[in-house]
């Protein structure tokens, strides 16, 4: 049977996950979180789908590891020597799969042209404009899909933009929404930690911080001097089994971010709950919530201030509907397996 021939139940693929955290994540790591639902449903479907992950992952497809724990969570670890061993696993193999899934950023581009098998990256943003030239190297031998339509390079090439999918069985509807605001994830000055706590301070309501710590400084100067356990509560990082009823109870997540965000897991998240969501218009977040109906994107802290008294209005149900419709799980595996079809095909 020709690649050109190959459907779902006969495709092999190898999925390149990134191995600072476990896949699927404990609490966070959505590049991780990621490679983990796409791979579950394409195992799903019936694709045979190896997953290069840490040893301590879990998956219904093949798991293939030469690196026990992620760096993240074992100081023992070396990254970069990891991160070598990890992508040149996979590549010594690459002869066993029709195609390479490659979600672990720019390095394994540079084994691409070392194989026969072709390679798809998805794209989950630019950590700095030094690391374009490898993916302009390698634009026209690979094949790129972007996260979000603001997140594509005008000197790049893509394929399609496929948004990530969720497991929306995950998220329900709370049925006694309201009793707080929440902030989702990383404490960092992008993410609008301290202006989440401004928010929610001007309206008198209490706040939720949830995430991991990833600017110690800027936790210890902006967001833990106002932590007093009543109107400003910090619950760390929350697990999957927690997040659905963290995020189905909140009035609405303020998510008014100071960079252009490639996309938010939190915010389809939140959605998926029936929670809307109050943005600042940057990045993705004017392509995820549609204005007035699943949350608002306003332009300063009076105009999310505002936003928070018209967030008790909207239609939960309504909000649930659309992000499961959108951003479901296997709308992204539909997407996936079509643009795995162009890439065979083009390669025939």
């Amino acid at each position: 049977m020709t690649s050109a021939a190959r459907t779902p139940s006969t495709l092999r693929v190898a999925v390149l996950a990134p191995i600072a955290w476990r896949a699927p994540p404990r609490a966070y790591g959505p590049w991780e979180q990621f490679a983990s639902l796409l791979t579950e449903g394409l195992v799903a479907r019936g694709v045979d789908v190896t997953l290069f992950a840490t040893g301590d992952s879990q998956t219904a497809g093949r798991l293939a590891s030469v690196v026990e724990r992620g760096y993240s969570e074992d100081p023992e670890v070396e990254p970069k020597v990891s991160e070598c061993l990890h992508i040149a696993h996979l590549f010594e193999r690459a002869d066993e799969f029709d195609l390479i899934h490659n979600s672990f950023d720019f390095l394994p581009l540079t084994y691409s042209g070392l194989v026969d098998t072709p390679v798809l990256t998805t794209i989950h943003g630019f950590s700095s404009p030094r690391i374009l030239p490898v993916y302009q190297r390698y634009d026209a031998s690979t094949a790129y899909v972007s996260i979000s339509d603001a997140d594509r390079h005008p000197t790049l090439h893509y394929l399609a933009t496929i948004y990530h999918g969720i497991d929306t069985d995950a998220f329900s509807l709370h049925p006694t929404p309201g009793g707080y605001l929440l902030f989702f994830g990383r404490i960092h000055p992008d993410k609008g930690t301290g202006e989440a706590i401004d928010v929610a301070m001007h309206c008198g309501i209490p706040l939720v911080l949830a995430g991991i710590i990833q600017d110690q400084r800027y936790f210890d100067e902006r967001v833990a001097t106002r932590i007093d356990g009543d109107r400003v509560r910090f619950v760390g990082p929350v697990g999957p089994e927690e997040r659905s009823e963290l995020l189905g109870g909140a009035l609405a997540l303020l998510h008014l971010i100071a960079f252009e965000e490639p996309f938010g897991y939190s915010v389809v998240e939140a959605m998926a709950c029936g929670t809307p969501v109050i943005a600042f218009p940057r990045g993705s977040m004017s392509e995820l919530i549609d204005d007035g109906t699943t949350g608002f994107l306003v332009t300063d802290l009076d105009a999310a201030s505002a936003a928070v008294g018209r967030a008790s209005a909207v239609d939960r149900s309504g909000i649930r509907e659309l992000a499961l419709a959108r951003f479901g799980r296997e709308r992204m595996v539909d997407d996936y397996l079509a643009a795995y079809a162009a890439v065979i095909r083009d390669r025939t």
